[in-house]
């Protein structure tokens, strides 16, 4: 079984390496064509060719982690149909090669893949996202949210803070910076505005160029605004550089520990946290999907080739797995919209796919 498993192993993940390959080329391709607008635009000293490349490179981490499933299931069903189509399948049932022991190999496979997206999606795709996000706002333009930027939310005793962070400069310092503070009893307490400020790692922020006005009443309960122009303030707050890269920066891009963590974030101030909560759930369960997928080309083996051409398999692969690329982007639009249980909203499309391999291998493999 050992060779068995040496040849299906190897037949597989070359397939779906050659896969992986072809879609990462045609992906980047549509990248690069679509930076070409922005190369020379500032002049000799902006944005240039090999800045657009290495854009791209960053780009395709996360075409490479989103493609993964889709190209596993594309390059596996191509190997299961051609095993079948050259009668090698067959050969290897004669063997010793039962349905439950071939459905363990694929899982044993599946896990492979699973580790494999699972590495790539919690590790790189965080640093290439960021770092090509900060190259392209070094030539091109800001890291920033609309045209508002991002707002956090921070409670300290009896106040609570409303923070709007402008955009993300490419060395991580923040631009236009507004911090309100509420009483208890809801009444403006404060409103600094800041042009720029700093994470310094030392529980504060420290801003610069800011203007501050504290409001407060006089002797007779009138209400005052004292106003005062800084060069520098520190400001006390558990925000940290994570939180504020979260909140601009992609959430799906994340990893696990930051999003976790922004998550307590939200939920002790009061915040809504759905969306946060699904996109770490789709990281859990969406390299799971590899196993999915290996368990869903299974049958494809059975199959026999009298008539039908390997192809259309090939294509019948290629739209299941883009069709769980769509499901998937799917449930997670409408469990965040009609607020389902985030970790169901991230399962389901990995469920149904589910019920679907196991139906087709009970219905192809072990019924006829």
């Amino acid at each position: 079984m050992k060779t068995v498993r040496r040849m299906i192993y190897g037949e597989v993940i070359a397939a779906v390496a050659f896969t992986t390959l072809a879609f990462l080329a045609l992906f980047s391709f549509i990248d690069f064509v679509n930076e070409l607008r922005w190369i020379n635009t500032a002049g000799p000293g902006g944005y240039q060719l090999r800045h657009a490349l290495a854009y791209v490179a960053t780009l395709s981490v996360s075409s490479l982690y989103d493609l993964l499933p889709i190209t596993v299931l594309i390059g596996s069903v191509f190997v299961m149909a051609r095993l079948a189509q050259n009668s090698e399948f067959t050969v290897l049932r004669t063997s010793g090669l039962d349905p439950w022991r071939a459905l363990r190999t694929m899982l044993g496979l599946g896990m492979l893949f699973t580790l494999v997206t699972f590495a790539i999606g919690d590790f790189l795709v965080p640093v290439a996202d960021r770092a090509g996000q900060f190259l392209r706002a070094q030539y091109v333009r800001e890291i920033t949210v609309g045209q508002t930027g991002a707002w956090l939310r921070e409670k300290q005793d009896t106040h609570a803070f409303w923070v709007n962070v402008g955009a993300l400069q490419p060395n991580g310092d923040m631009r236009r910076i507004r911090i309100m503070e509420y009483t208890d009893a809801g009444k403006l307490a404060s409103n600094s505005e800041a042009a720029q400020g700093s994470f310094t790692g030392g529980g504060f922020w420290l801003l610069q160029d800011v203007r501050r006005t504290v409001f407060t009443t006089d002797a007779r309960g009138q209400p005052r605004a004292e106003v005062e122009h800084l060069d520098e303030f520190r400001w006390n707050t558990g925000l940290t550089s994570e939180m504020a890269a979260v909140a601009l920066l992609r959430p799906d891009r994340m990893p696990i520990i930051d999003l976790f963590q922004f998550m307590r974030h939200l939920d002790a101030n009061d915040q809504a946290s759905q969306r946060y909560e699904i996109e770490l759930w789709r990281k859990v369960f969406y390299p799971l999907s590899c196993m999915v997928m290996l368990v869903l080309a299974l049958p494809f083996a059975y199959l026999h080739f009298r008539t039908t051409a390997i192809s259309t398999y090939v294509f019948i692969g290629v739209m299941t797995g883009i069709s769980f690329f769509l499901l998937n982007n799917l449930f997670g639009h409408f469990g965040n919209l009609r607020n389902w249980w985030p970790w169901l909203a991230a399962a389901a499309p990995g469920i149904i796919y589910s019920l679907l391999s196991l139906s087709a291998f009970s219905w192809l493999v072990l019924r006829r």
